[in-house]
């Protein structure tokens, strides 16, 4: 393509759209809003995932033990857990450690509440096993399930399990709610284009009578609708940008165990696919309308 014809089709385009601004601003606010939409579910879907990896580093499990447990036992357990495949570290809390932990876990304005326990220690021992990832857990829980000097076994199984799924949930929603604007953008952006062509319904007959292509014809059309997918993008970029730069400030200092993902990744990663998806859902909204006039 020659620059002076895509010089032509650029100021074409842009003329178009000077002309028809109302209809053109609600193209671009529709694309905008879809694309917001898209944004929060991506960085809602991020920082979760996010989170159940931080939730999966600290699974772990937890062997109570019965109080008459001897020591060829406990020696009989460590073996059998650490032969678990996945298991990373298998460390033994006493009773009386575990007396200390939960001291410390109630603060010095609760200690009233624990005064005396240590004549009587209510607390068992137990053993803390760490693995690598949370499906080891149940060849640990079946390794061990059976022993009569276990108490009781807690794990964090379901708390992960219920992360997932809330993750899969809100990537199910947000799927469909994007589907949906996505087809009242191309809706909005489609007859935008319908609009304008039908305008210059005899300015195209007339181009075609005198040997004009239709993809002459076709290129300003669509430059128009990239152009507007493209603003449409830009400005659901930006104020996706202030709005989670609120969001990360106030939650971030809230929750301060809590890692979200960075503000910056909403210029540096989500600006480009929102560039892209932009243009994509202008250029298919513009080609398909212009279809059925270059039958002129």
């Amino acid at each position: 393509m020659k620059i002076s014809t895509l010089k032509y089709f650029m100021k074409d385009a842009f003329n178009s759209l000077k002309r028809n601004i109302t209809v053109s601003s609600a193209s671009i606010a529709t694309v905008a809003a879809t694309l917001f939409i898209l944004g929060i579910f991506m960085l809602t879907l991020l920082n979760v995932n996010q989170g159940i990896v931080s939730v999966e580093s600290q699974v772990e499990v937890k062997i109570f033990l019965k109080d008459d447990i001897t020591t060829a036992q406990k020696k009989e357990l460590e073996t059998k857990v650490k032969a678990v495949a996945g298991v990373t570290a298998v460390t033994y809390e006493s009773k009386e450690q575990a007396l200390a932990n939960f001291k410390e876990q109630l603060g010095d304005q609760n200690q009233s509440l624990v005064e005396g326990l240590e004549k009587d220690n209510p607390m068992p021992s137990s053993y803390i096993v760490k693995v690598n990832e949370p499906n080891t857990i149940t060849a640990v829980v079946q390794a061990v399930k059976d022993k009569a000097y276990i108490l009781s076994i807690k794990d964090g199984r379901e708390i992960v399990n219920k992360i997932i799924s809330i993750t899969n949930t809100i990537k199910w929603v947000g799927s469909a709610i994007f589907l949906i604007l996505i087809g009242v953008s191309l809706f909005l952006i489609g007859n935008t284009i319908k609009i304008i062509v039908y305008s210059r319904r005899r300015e195209i007959g007339i181009m075609k009578y005198i040997g004009a292509t239709d993809w002459f014809i076709r290129w300003p059309f669509i430059i128009e609708g990239v152009v507007l997918g493209v603003v449409g993008a830009l400005i659901a970029d930006g104020i996706l940008f202030y709005a989670y730069k609120v969001v990360f400030a106030k939650v971030t200092t809230g929750l301060l165990m809590m890692q979200l993902v960075p503000v910056s990744y909403v210029y540096t990663y989500i600006l480009g696919l929102f560039v892209l998806a932009g243009a994509l859902i202008g250029a298919i909204g513009s080609a398909i309308s212009i279809r059925k006039f270059l039958a002129v």
